[in-house]
C-alpha cells in the first residue's frame, strides 16, 4: 500500500503544502496546466530552491494582479468548475477543501456558506494554493495519507476584528478533532488554508512515521525564517512495510459513566447517536461510587462527529462529563455486495486483507425481512446467504482494490454479484473561517489584506 506522511514540524500552510508536494516528485508542468485553466488574469506562479535553517527546501510563490474582491463559495465554485483541464477528481477535492472553509466560516460567524464571503482565502493566491494542491495530491497518487501532530504557534495577531490568540478561530474550528503539537514559536505555523487541506486530505495522524519503506521525500519551505529551526513541511512518500495488516484509521472513544438515567433514556440515547453518524454504541455494568451500580456509555466515532455526539450525550443524559480517546484502529477493506438467494437478493458486506480470502457477512434487516416473508426460520437465510457467496467464491475469480464501508472506514459501493472492482482512493474529509496569507508574495504592490477572523499569515 503507497502511503504519505505529512510531517508538519514547523506547521502547515498552502504553499508549503503545493511547494512538499513538487519537491517529491509531482510534474510543475502538469500543476501549471492545471492553473492556467482556471482562466485568472495575470496569474502565474515561481518554484524556487531555497535554504531553511540549513537546509534545501523548495518554496512555491504566486504572483498576480492586485485585487480587491471579496469572493463567496458560488464565486469560487464557478472558477474551479469552468475548467476544463482538471479531472473530476481533482476538482471535487479542491471544492471539498473550500467547502470547509466555508463551513468553519459560517460556524464563527454565525452564517451559512451560502452567505460567509471569503477574505484572504478567496484571494487569487489561495485559489491558487488550494486547485494546486488538489492537483498535487491526486498526482501522487497515494493510498493513505497520514499527518503527524500539529503545531498552531503562539502568541496574538491582529485581523479586521481585533487583535485574536493564535490560532484564530477560523483554523481553530478547522482544527477540530486534529491532534495538535506545542511548538514554542511566536507566529502563526498552521494557517487556514493549510488546516483547510489537512481535514480533507489526511486519513488519520500519527506521532511517529509509519511503518514504510521510504521512496521520495519533499521539503516545502515557509517564508520566514526561524532562529531555532527549519520552517519546512516534510513529505515522506513510500510503501507500507505492513501491508498484510489490511487498512487502519482514527477513531474517537467517547465514554460517560451514568447512574442516576433510566434505560429507556440510555436506550433513546443510543438510536440517537447512532442516527447522528456515531459508528458504534454499546453499554458496560459498571459499580460506581458509594457502591452504586451504574453503566458505562461508549461512543465509537470519526473524529469530526465528536462535537455533535458530544452535544447529544449532555442533551438527553445527567452526564457532567464525558472522556475522549483518540484510538487507531485495523479494519478490513469492505464493499457493499449483494447476493441472489432462493428467498430474493440479500445485502452484505464483503471484507478482506491483502491476500487472504473475502469474508461474507449479510446484514441483518434483509435476512429478518425475507425470513418474516418466506415465514422460515432466520437462520436458514442466512446460510443460504452464505451458501451463494460460498458458490458465486468458487466459481468467479473476486479482485479487490481498496474500498471502505461509511459504516465503519469509508464509503458504500453496492455492486451486487460483480466484485471485480477500480476506483479512485479520494482522500478526502472534510472542512475555515479561513482567510490565507499563504505567502509573502513578492508583488510590485502594498499587499495589505483586511481579513476577516481566521486569516493566514504565512510564517508559513
Amino acid at each position: 500500500m503507497r502511503i504519505a506522511y505529512l510531517d508538519c514540524a514547523s506547521g502547515i500552510s498552502g504553499d508549503m503544502t503545493v511547494a512538499a508536494l513538487i519537491d517529491a516528485g509531482v510534474d510543475p508542468v502538469a500543476i501549471r496546466a492545471g492553473i492556467e485553466s482556471l482562466n485568472l488574469p495575470g496569474v502565474t506562479f515561481h518554484v524556487d530552491e531555497v535554504m531553511r535553517g540549513g537546509f534545501r527546501a523548495s518554496h512555491f510563490r504566486v504572483e498576480h494582479p492586485e485585487q480587491h474582491a471579496h469572493r463567496h463559495l458560488a464565486d469560487i465554485q464557478r472558477i474551479i468548475n469552468k475548467s476544463e483541464r482538471l479531472t473530476d477528481l481533482q476538482r471535487d477535492l479542491a471544492l471539498r477543501i473550500f467547502s470547509a472553509v466555508a463551513q468553519a466560516e459560517a460556524t464563527v460567524h454565525g452564517s451559512t456558506i451560502e452567505k460567509v464571503h471569503f477574505h484572504e482565502v478567496g484571494a487569487i493566491d489561495s485559489i491558487v494554493d488550494i486547485t494546486a494542491a488538489a492537483i498535487g495530491f491526486d498526482l501522487l497518487g497515494v493510498d493513505e495519507i497520514v499527518c503527524s501532530p500539529v503545531p498552531t504557534g503562539r502568541g496574538k495577531v491582529k485581523i479586521a476584528h481585533g487583535v485574536c490568540s493564535i490560532p484564530t478561530p477560523g483554523t481553530m474550528e478547522l482544527l477540530k478533532g486534529v491532534p495538535l503539537a506545542d511548538v514554542p514559536v511566536d507566529a502563526e505555523l498552521t494557517t487556514p488554508t493549510g488546516a483547510a487541506i489537512l481535514k480533507t486530505v489526511v486519513d488519520r495522524y500519527a506521532d511517529s512515521l509509519p511503518d514504510m519503506t521510504v521512496a521520495r521525500i519533499g521539503y516545502g519551505a515557509g517564508t520566514r525564517d526561524f532562529d531555532d529551526r527549519a520552517n519546512v513541511l516534510r513529505l515522506i512518500v513510500g510503501e507500507s512495510r505492513d501491508a498484510a495488516a489490511g487498512l487502519t484509521d482514527s477513531v474517537m472513544l467517547l465514554e460517560t459513566n451514568l447512574d442516576d438515567c433510566t434505560g429507556e433514556v440510555i436506550g433513546y440515547t443510543k438510536r440517537a447517536l447512532l442516527a447522528a453518524g456515531a459508528l458504534d454504541v454499546y453499554t458496560t455494568a459498571i459499580q460506581m461510587k458509594k457502591d452504586r451500580p451504574g453503566v458505562m456509555l461508549s461512543v465509537i466515532c470519526k473524529p469530526d462527529d465528536v462535537q455533535a455526539l458530544e452535544t447529544i450525550l449532555f442533551n438527553e443524559t445527567s452526564t457532567f462529563g464525558i472522556r475522549r480517546q483518540l484510538l487507531q484502529r485495523s479494519v478490513r477493506q469492505r464493499m457493499a455486495y449483494t447476493v441472489e438467494t432462493q428467498f430474493g437478493p440479500i445485502k452484505g458486506k464483503l471484507g478482506w486483507q491483502p491476500g487472504e480470502p473475502a469474508i461474507f457477512v449479510p446484514e441483518y434487516e434483509d435476512c429478518a425481512k425475507m425470513a418474516r416473508a418466506h415465514d422460515v426460520p432466520l437462520r436458514d437465510v442466512y446460510l443460504a446467504a452464505e451458501f451463494e457467496f460460498a458458490s458465486i467464491e468458487d466459481d468467479e475469480e473476486l479482485e479487490h482494490d481498496h474500498d471502505h464501508d461509511d459504516d465503519d472506514c469509508g464509503h458504500d459501493h453496492d455492486h451486487g454479484h460483480d466484485c471485480s472492482h477500480d476506483h479512485d482512493h479520494d482522500h478526502s474529509h472534510d472542512h475555515d473561517c479561513g482567510h490565507d496569507h499563504d505567502h509573502d508574495h513578492s508583488h510590485d504592490h502594498d499587499h495589505d489584506h483586511n481579513h476577516d477572523c481566521g486569516h493566514d499569515h504565512d510564517h508559513g
